[in-house]
């Protein structure tokens, strides 16, 4: 077996055969160029905007008016415009062919099984379309849903796009001001809630969150996924009574603009509130559908799996897969409960095609010594995909020994800012250890130096060089547009920097060394440390705290570091509550790994903590600029620390 590190070996060519049966090889064949010539391609898509996105549309079978221009060029790529004058709706697209096909099988981790079919959900939707305007739901209204992976929050996303309204999500497993810093922030009118969720065996009470977010001004009503557990702050009706007056019957579907918001996502929250990244139907459809069909090579009656929460981008990735009449396969809750293969075990009972998880999922598997190329058929799977952090040689290594030799491995990478990819797979390239295929179609991908020199075999900034369908319409409330272009358009002119670590490797593929910011990763969850200081600075005995990401065993650990009071000591007792309280209060994945007391934290000289001063330290990397900080000195308490090795 090579060394962990190396990189580039291939692990896995396709066959001629199957490469000629690809959507990517046909499209490729549409825009007049040889299957062989991906690069070709590639370049092609960069180059010439129009010509590509007119044919993406066309190739894709996107239902509206395409309108007569693709892109309207601009100085700033913020600015370019996509199909400035089409009209469509995102969820047409996804309901269309309602018949007796399944459309999602829903699994829970207590075994629950329910199926609907296509017909059915359309019906459900149509339902749901119908109480949503008679409770004076409209364009542009938004809906907050603290719900489960589930058929019934699938239909509400997709009632709430038929009537043009905006979804904003968020997980159960969020505390009560964890739901309401990113849910109440986007004002909503209706929110849609579970009233408690299953975990492992455990039943798990949400009334508290429900309440956290309804007592927001804009809430008039709560729409209940099953039966009420206790008071709540705004009217409340279950869902089956809510749709009760109404039986299915055509939708009207409101056809939009292509840049009409439809989502919003929710950022990390490292300084502060999470951003609410608002997305459009136009963009999320045709991003999402370009990713699936051509670079996952996703068909009709596939079946279309991904390991996922409400509250995280691939769950609306997820959705779009009906968009090409493929099953979903969905699933909530302990992915090893109750027993560590769960997942191979639902890839053969609902012969998965393409099955979806995170490069820590992966690596669990592995350390638990699962291999699933014993103990299962997996004859269905021809594709499996990771995201969430870096997929490490080692795991690219176990995948094709352990689960299956013949099948396409991709390692993708995006994120909430764009509710897409830039990197990921390509059905008809080798898989090369260690590395992802490439860029996206359409997506101009490099990393560059602090120059702005694009580097090859050197780690840089991943930037986007070109504008693409799936950049956000904006923030919400950020009416100027001012920390929509901080975030993304300030660190290299007109170039859209990610905030990765990266590095392009003469294949032509990419190696993801980690983030490039200091939004925490741990299992490849983006989190927040503000979300952290909010516990911590409810608890007396800690005067202040910095949280941080220390990369670890092919993961990232929460490391946080506390500055107590005059005669406080960090006993066990503080440390458990410290961690119930931030368990408590924001989701178990923000709890740290290790808790460690400093007698000083690092500030700059505008009074920030300096979080990447931390973060660099006990990584033994040299400070960028020691000079901004005003108490640099504080460091060597720091560095060499034994916690850390452990």
């Amino acid at each position: 077996m090579p060394e962990d590190t190396a990189i580039g070996e291939i692990l896995w060519r396709p066959e001629p055969s199957r490469v000629a049966a690809t959507n990517m090889a046909r499209f490729a064949r549409a825009a007049g160029f040889d299957t062989a010539d991906h690069a070709g391609l590639h370049a092609w898509s960069v180059r010439e905007p129009e010509a590509f996105h007119q044919l993406l549309w066309d190739f894709l079978e996107i239902i509206g008016d395409k309108g007569a221009v693709a892109v309207r060029l601009a100085a700033e790529l913020r600015d370019v415009r996509f199909f400035p004058e089409a009209a469509l709706n995102y969820a047409e697209n996804l309901l269309v062919a309602p018949d007796e096909r399944p459309a999602i099988i829903a699994h829970r981790d207590d075994g629950t099984r329910r199926a609907v079919t296509r017909r059915e959900l359309y019906d459900l939707v149509s339902r749901l379309v119908q109480a949503l305007r008679a409770e004076g739901v409209g364009p542009g209204d938004r809906i907050a849903g603290i719900v489960t992976n589930d058929i019934e929050s699938i239909a509400f996303y997709l009632a709430s796009a038929a009537i043009g309204a905006v979804w904003g999500s968020c997980s159960p497993d969020f505390g009560p001001a964890g739901a309401s810093d990113r849910l109440s922030q986007i004002e909503p009118r209706l929110l849609v809630a579970v009233p408690g969720y299953g975990y492992a065996g455990k039943d798990i009470d949400i009334t508290a969150s429900i309440n956290a977010v309804a007592q927001a001004p804009s809430v008039r009503r709560i729409v209940l996924s099953g039966a009420p557990r206790g008071d709540y702050a705004k009217p409340a009706a279950t869902l089956e009574d809510w749709l009760a007056p109404y039986a299915p019957q055509p939708i009207a579907f409101h056809r939009q603009g292509f840049d009409a918001p439809m989502v919003i996502l929710f950022s990390s929250g490292t300084t502060g509130k999470p951003k609410c990244i608002v997305h459009s139907a136009g963009g999320l459809l045709l991003q999402h559908k370009k990713e699936e069909v051509l670079h996952c090579d996703l068909k009709e009656n596939d079946r279309l799996f991904y390991y996922t929460t409400c509250g995280w981008m691939m769950w609306n990735w997820l959705i779009t897969g009906l968009a090409a009449r493929a099953t979903l396969v969905t699933y909530d809750g302990n992915p090893a409960y109750p027993a560590p293969a769960r997942l191979p075990d639902l890839i053969d009972a609902e012969s998965i095609t393409i099955f979806g998880t995170s490069a820590k999922y992966i690596d669990s598997c592995h350390k638990a010594g699962l291999a699933p190329a014993k103990t299962h058929s997996l004859t269905s799977l021809k594709t499996v995909l990771s995201t969430g952090s870096p997929l490490l040689p080692p795991s690219f290594d176990y995948v094709y020994a352990d689960w299956k030799a013949d099948v396409h491995l991709a390692s993708i990478s995006g994120g909430t800012d764009i509710c897409g990819c830039f990197l990921g797979g390509n059905p008809t390239l080798p898989v090369r250890r260690g590395e992802l295929q490439g860029p996206m179609l359409g997506m101009d991908m490099a990393a560059f130096g602090a120059d702005g020199t694009p580097l090859i075999g050197k780690p840089g900034e991943l930037v986007c060089r070109n504008a693409h369908v799936s950049m956000p319409v904006g923030f919400w409330g950020d009416a100027d547009g001012s920390r929509y272009r901080a975030a993304y358009f300030e660190r290299f002119p007109n170039v859209w920097a990610h905030g990765d670590f990266a590095e392009e490797r003469p294949s032509g593929g990419f190696v993801i060394h980690g983030r490039s910011d200091t939004t925490l990763n741990p299992g490849g969850v983006r989190i927040g440390t503000a979300e952290i200081y909010r516990q911590v600075e409810t608890i007396p005995e800690v005067l202040e705290a910095v949280a941080v990401g220390q990369d670890w065993q092919g993961d990232q650990r929460v490391i946080l570091f506390v500055r107590l009071r005059d005669g406080a000591a960090l006993t066990d007792d503080l440390q458990a509550t410290i961690r119930a309280r931030i368990r408590a209060g924001a989701t178990p994945r923000h709890v740290p790994a290790r808790i460690i007391a400093v007698p000083e934290i690092p500030r700059t000289r505008s009074g920030k903590i300096s979080e990447v001063a931390v973060r660099d330290t006990i990584h033994g990397r040299p400070l960028g600029n020691d000079t901004a900080l005003a108490n640099p000195e504080c460091l060597a308490a720091y560095r060499d620390l034994g916690q850390l090795a452990q």
